[in-house]
């Protein structure tokens, strides 16, 4: 029954796509987590 619920188009779209949402919405949140754009430039110091 869940099975044939999501071979249909529809909602095999919106259910990938909330996928694919949730894993970039993840990956900005570690990388600003990360503190990556904290650190100095290293050619400032020249």
């Amino acid at each position: 029954m869940i099975k044939q619920f999501f071979q249909r188009p529809v909602v095999n779209f919106i259910a990938r796509t909330l996928f694919y949402f949730i894993v970039i919405l993840t990956l900005v949140y570690l990388y600003s987590y990360s503190g990556v754009g904290g650190g100095k430039f290293i050619y400032n110091e020249f």
